[in-house]
């Protein structure tokens, strides 16, 4: 079976606009949990958690685990990783430009 392409990590942090989403991935650096102990945290139904669930899984933010009937999910660090590097990176640049314009003297 061939490996989902993820989307980029710039293009990965629109799924985390959506404040429901943020709420499941912040519990699930808590440690994995079943749709059923993240729906009793939120609310929202759990056919809702499953849908974020997905959006998050499609974006390779989280991954999951079958453990006899239930799915375990939880974060996935190296695509974290990835999107806290490129914000690192816009924010050295940022930093790069600022200090550049303070530095240029005034003419």
């Amino acid at each position: 079976m061939a490996a989902a392409r993820l989307p980029p990590p710039a293009d990965r942090m629109a799924v985390l606009a959506d404040p429901m989403r943020r709420a499941i991935l912040e519990m699930l650096a808590g440690g994995p949990k079943s749709v059923g102990d993240i729906a009793r945290g939120l609310p929202v139904t759990r056919s809702a958690v499953s849908q974020h669930l997905r959006s998050l899984s499609d974006a390779g933010l989280v991954t999951h685990e079958e453990i006899g009937t239930r799915n375990l999910y939880r974060v996935e660090p190296e695509r974290i990783a990835e999107v806290r590097d490129y914000l690192d990176r816009l924010w050295q640049k940022a930093l790069g430009n600022l200090k550049r314009r303070i530095e240029k003297p005034h003419q």
